[in-house]
C-alpha cells in the first residue's frame, strides 16, 4: 500500500515509517497540517495515518476538509486523548478507526490492513506510466516500449519514487529518506552508483532519456521536449 503518515513527532514518525517500510509499503511523511492536507488532497494513498494534534491544522478539522472535498481515503486517527468522547468526536468527523496512544506497532499495522480492506480495490494506479514508461506496482516489472527491465529491489523503490514524483526535483537526502530509510549522510555514493545503474536500464538505446541530473540539486524523471 502506499501510506501517507501525517505526524508532528519526528521519533515516532520514522519510527512508524521504518516499520511500514520493512512491511512492504510505500511511505509518505508529513509533520503539519495544513501541508499535510494539500499533499492529502492532491495525490493518491491507499491510507492515512493523522495525528490529532498538529500544528498548522489540528487533525480533526485536517480530516473534516478531507471529507468535505470528498476524499474518502482511509484514515487512522492517532491521539493522546483516548476516552470515549474524543473517539466517538473522531469517528463522527470522518475518520475509519482510532487509536490511542501509546499503541503497539502490531496493533497499528492490522488497524491500517483492515480499515484499507473496506475500500473497494481500485487497479487504477497499478501501474506508473511516464512517457513510454511503464512500472507494474503488484508485479513489479517495468517496461519502455515493450522492452522488458529487470530491476532489483533498490531499482524499483527509487523508480518507482522518481515517477511518482514526475517532473519534481529530488535531492539526494529524500532519496536516502525515502529509498532507503536513512535519515543521515552515510558519506557514500549508494545514490549516484544506483541512479546511475537505473539510468542504464530505462534509457538504454533510447533517443529521448528520462532521468536527469539537476547539477547541485539532484534528480528528476520526465521527458524533455
Amino acid at each position: 500500500m502506499r501510506i501517507f503518515i501525517i505526524e508532528d513527532d519526528i521519533k515516532l514518525s520514522h519510527y512508524l515509517h521504518k516499520g511500514l517500510n520493512q512491511e512492504g509499503h510505500s511511505v509518505e511523511l508529513c509533520h503539519d497540517g495544513k501541508t499535510g492536507l494539500i499533499q492529502a488532497s492532491t495525490e493518491n494513498f491507499d491510507a492515512i495515518i493523522l495525528d490529532r494534534m498538529l500544528p498548522g491544522m489540528d487533525g480533526l478539522k485536517l480530516l473534516r476538509s478531507l471529507r468535505g472535498m470528498e476524499i474518502s481515503t482511509p484514515v487512522l486517527m492517532l491521539s493522546n486523548l483516548g476516552d470515549v468522547d474524543h473517539r466517538v468526536e473522531g469517528l463522527r468527523s470522518g475518520c475509519d478507526d482510532y487509536l490511542s496512544k501509546p499503541f503497539s506497532f502490531t496493533e497499528l499495522l492490522a488497524r491500517v490492513e483492515v480499515i484499507s480492506r473496506r475500500q473497494p480495490q481500485s487497479n487504477t494506479y497499478e501501474t506508473l506510466i511516464v512517457s513510454d514508461l511503464e512500472l507494474n506496482l503488484l508485479t513489479r516489472k517495468a517496461q519502455r516500449r515493450g522492452r522488458s527491465i529487470e530491476l532489483l529491489t533498490q531499482e524499483f523503490k527509487l523508480l518507482e519514487y522518481l515517477m511518482r514524483h514526475e517532473g519534481q526535483i529530488i535531492t539526494k537526502t529524500m532519496l536516502l529518506e525515502q529509498v532507503w530509510d536513512l535519515h543521515f549522510d552515510p558519506k557514500t555514493n549508494v545514490v549516484e552508483v544506483h541512479v546511475s545503474r537505473l539510468r542504464k536500464k530505462v534509457d538504454q538505446s533510447q533517443d529521448r532519456p528520462l532521468i536527469h541530473t539537476v547539477r547541485g540539486a539532484g534528480y528528476v524523471l520526465h521527458e524533455k521536449n
